[in-house]
């Protein structure tokens, strides 16, 4: 079972994966229809980074919430293909939750493709429902938009 805690995501294992996540992610779409916060953007104070390490403490996956008072949205979910279905990302969410809910957040929210029918069906699993375009984004077809009441 995957260790699941809080990091900085400025280390160069966690950079590396980040890098393979968006590699990942330009193979499925444009690059103007991936929505990724860049390390920057990571490392502000309102955001929570969580990390996934393996028994060996190898980082294996990683997710961020960025907590606003109206909503706090899940970014950068990412499990290495070889360890996928091992729980890491249900305990990623678990702990991304609770940061939410801490910080009295009354919505979870989160952007994925279509093009990623097992992430979407990850996060029905977690409770999360279609709902229209939130924040800054736009109607786009290649955007599933998804939420998850708390309170």
């Amino acid at each position: 079972m995957p260790q699941i805690a809080f990091e900085s995501p400025n280390q160069p294992e966690i950079i590396a994966l980040i890098a393979d996540l968006d590699a990942y992610q330009l193979t499925l779409y444009p690059p103007e229809s991936v929505y990724a916060l860049d390390l920057q953007a990571l490392l502000q104070p309102h955001v929570k980074f969580a990390v996934a390490r393996d028994a060996d403490q190898a980082i294996v996956g990683c997710a961020a919430v960025v907590l606003n008072p109206e909503y706090g949205e899940i970014k950068r979910m990412y499990v290495k293909p070889a360890v996928r279905g091992l729980g890491a990302a249900k305990k990623l969410m678990a702990l991304l939750e609770q940061a939410a809910r801490k910080a009295a957040c009354p919505l979870m929210t989160l952007e994925t493709g279509p093009l990623q029918p097992e992430a979407i069906a990850l996060y029905e699993r977690q409770g999360f429902e279609r709902c229209g375009p939130f924040g800054d984004y736009r109607d786009d077809p290649l955007s599933v938009f998804m939420q998850k009441r708390l309170v």
